[in-house]
């Protein structure tokens, strides 16, 4: 029986994963197709992932937290950031697991010398990228426009900021994970501070994909080394995937048929 898998979000039309993993799914002749899913409310998640009889999903902003509470078991690093992007129905259950964290330590492997890093905003991509950096034994900032959702960083990270609060060092790598650019031409945070941070930085990279955000423009002025969310998103789509094909196929070989979407 062909399975059926999806993407979750809102907004969720941008998405590349669906040629990303049907990609995959017809090169190696998986009986298989991925689609997109417009999810205006959060809470219906996990209703509207049986009632499709979905065998497995990835979630994209803003419901990485949502999906967390939507499941039925949390599996590896997810457990640690409280944030799943993949979820795997194991009949009837659903198991949730991030690949998001790897998929961008992967990515980012050409920077080197990583020692400070600092993460704008404070949603579910900040939370698994932050942990998983303090596992990495780098030293982890978190800068967001209010206090209240930096408080699950405080005894998690190095340091929090507010825009008001900020404070300057000399950070090796600044990323960006809110949704600033990805479809209006807005920053992540007041000009002033992104000029200070880029005037003392060496790397900058961009959760958003498919675009040179305002984020990585600025930071090209500043003759930073820069990468947008491509990477990041193949990474994370090959651990996946390897998850939606119960790892009939290794790593090796789907990294090989899904970076083919790239050129489409």
């Amino acid at each position: 029986m062909k399975k059926l898998f999806a993407i979750f979000g809102d907004p969720v039309s941008h998405s590349r994963s669906p040629i990303m993993h049907n990609m995959v799914f017809r090169n190696l002749n998986y009986d298989a197709c991925y689609t997109r899913v417009h999810l205006k409310d959060g809470s219906k998640l996990r209703d509207t992932f049986l009632s499709m009889k979905l065998d497995g999903a990835n979630i994209t902003v803003p419901y990485k937290e949502e999906a967390f509470r939507a499941c039925d078991e949390i599996r590896g690093f997810a457990n640690t950031a409280g944030v799943v992007n993949t979820i795997i129905n194991e009949n009837g259950r659903l198991i949730g697991y991030n690949t998001d964290a790897d998929g961008f330590i992967v990515s980012i492997d050409e920077f080197k010398d990583i020692e400070k890093v600092l993460i704008i905003g404070a949603g579910g991509t900040a939370k698994a990228l932050a942990l998983k950096f303090m596992e990495e034994d780098v030293k982890t900032y978190v800068l967001n426009r209010s206090e209240g959702n930096l408080a699950f960083f405080k005894d998690k990270v190095t340091e929090t900021f507010t825009w008001n609060g900020f404070k300057s060092y000399k950070f090796n790598l600044v990323v960006n994970t809110t949704s600033a650019g990805l479809s209006d031409e807005c920053l992540p945070a007041p000009i002033d501070i992104l000029e200070d941070i880029f005037k003392n930085s060496s790397y900058a990279a961009d959760a958003i994909y498919g675009k040179t955000t305002p984020f990585i423009k600025m930071a090209q002025n500043y003759n930073l080394l820069c990468k947008d969310g491509s990477d990041m998103l193949l990474g994370q789509g090959v651990l996946a995937s390897q998850l939606f094909i119960d790892k009939v196929f290794d790593i090796k070989t789907i990294y090989k048929e899904m970076k083919k979407s790239f050129v489409l």
